[in-house]
């Protein structure tokens, strides 16, 4: 993969936060110069399959009632935020789970400022990937640094 520079400051948007508190500007994904995929609020003709037929993201209950977030189900959160949420805090040391409450707490525009400073390399100041142990921009080491 060819390195690019992806500045926290542009790089998170509102739109890219998913129902389930993911944020798509940290996924591979959406980070790779061939073929980005869009976020999941995005085209789905640019979004892999697994994506396109989330549960979550296509969840009657999100969509019966308007929801945006599924901090706002009653059923938050359900078990399929639980094992979306168990895989990446094991995986990704980070949590589903903690980002909405994060939302629900301070807002979308306070969690994407904690997401900025959270997610930001230390020697480049690029977006670091929680897919990955190094910064896509510069290649530094960010595996004790989240």
């Amino acid at each position: 993969m060819k390195k690019k520079e992806k500045d926290p400051e542009t790089l998170i948007d509102p739109t890219l936060i998913a129902p389930c508190g993911m944020n798509c500007a940290l996924c591979i994904g959406y980070l790779r110069e061939r073929n980005p995929c869009s976020g999941c609020g995005g085209d789905d003709g640019r979004k892999p399959k697994h994506c396109v037929i989330c549960r979550i993201k296509n969840c009657s209950e999100l969509n019966a009632h308007d929801k945006a977030f599924c901090f706002e189900c009653p059923k938050f959160p359900c078990a399929r935020l639980r094992q979306l949420d168990n895989r990446y805090r094991t995986k990704y040391r980070m949590s589903m789970i903690e980002n909405l409450e994060c939302i629900r707490e301070l807002g979308l525009d306070g969690f994407i400022v904690r997401e900025k400073e959270r997610w930001e390399c230390p020697e480049c100041g690029g977006i670091v990937c929680v897919h990955r142990d190094d910064c896509i921009s510069c290649g530094s080491s960010t595996r004790c640094s989240r």
